[in-house]
């Protein structure tokens, strides 16, 4: 069994909340339990056999010097572990932990001659990452570039971004085309079947140095009227100009292609179901 040795407050950041503790005593200058200690681990073994053991921390009073004190918290974790090893589940990141005189804390020197089991018990196995803080990785979906925009939607997660093909305006101004009307009845088509979609609407200009005009803000805003103006409630619907802040293509555009690609609206999912 490897020991680590950590500060006392490095052990207090790790313990979250839900994890329990069941803490043992020491005589004076000993490493295994007397007979009552020993019979309340047992009591404890038997009653914890599908709790799951996190760690176990040892420590020692103040008395003696410290590296002796160090070797006795040790030895008071390892008698633990050997006494709860095969009865009690354990996880396969277990820490021991040895605070030697570090660990003291009480000014009753009997109550710093101790060990404690950390552990999750049954009921709360369920959470256990949520428990240690252990965010537990997603994986990545891949949306297809060509995909219709409600199954973009659909496979979208929060804060995932998705630019609104065909949208087009007049020139210099916040009116969209006519072509544009395909797309934004599709998006209004989306809001409708999905009353908990939240979303912001993001405009993004090219050609300029500086949206002077807030020009993008503007035709993020046309969106959002159009939008509203068709029943869906404005508190779903924020928007926001970018400006020339956020090119995909560096500014001047080299192409006719590149303008039209840095010259766009995007939806930003804010909430769903």
């Amino acid at each position: 069994m490897k020991y680590c040795c950590f500060l006392l407050g490095m052990l207090l950041f790790q313990i979250s909340f839900g994890q329990e503790q069941a803490v043992f005593y020491f005589d004076n200058n000993k490493f295994e339990l007397n007979k009552t200690e020993a019979a309340k681990l047992q009591k404890w073994i038997a009653g914890n056999t599908t709790s799951k053991i996190l760690s176990i921390t040892g420590s020692t009073d103040e008395v003696g010097n410290s590296g002796y004190n160090d070797t006795l918290s040790q030895k008071r974790v390892s008698h633990i572990f050997n006494q709860i090893k095969g009865k009690v589940n354990i996880r396969l990141d277990f820490k021991s932990i040895s605070l030697g005189e570090k660990g003291a804390t009480s000014t009753n020197k009997a109550e710093n001659r101790k060990a404690i089991i950390h552990y999750l018990s049954e009921k709360d196995l369920d959470k256990e990452n949520e428990v240690l803080g252990i965010k537990v990785a997603v994986p990545e979906v891949v949306i297809p570039e060509d995909a219709p925009l409600e199954e973009k939607v659909r496979l979208a997660k929060v804060g995932t971004k998705i630019i609104l093909k065909n949208i087009n305006f007049y020139q210099n101004t916040f009116a969209t085309m006519p072509e544009s009307q395909g797309t934004l009845y599709d998006l209004l088509f989306i809001m409708q079947n999905n009353p908990d979609l939240r979303i912001e609407i993001q405009g993004h200009i090219c050609c300029i140095d500086k949206d002077y005009r807030n020009l993008s803000l503007d035709r993020a805003k046309q969106i959002k009227r159009f939008l509203v103006y068709n029943g869906i409630q404005e508190y779903r619907v924020k928007t926001k100009g970018f400006g020339v802040s956020q090119p995909i293509y560096p500014i001047p555009e080299a192409t006719p292609e590149q303008a039209a690609a840095n010259r766009r609206v995007e939806i930003e999912i804010l909430s769903k179901k």
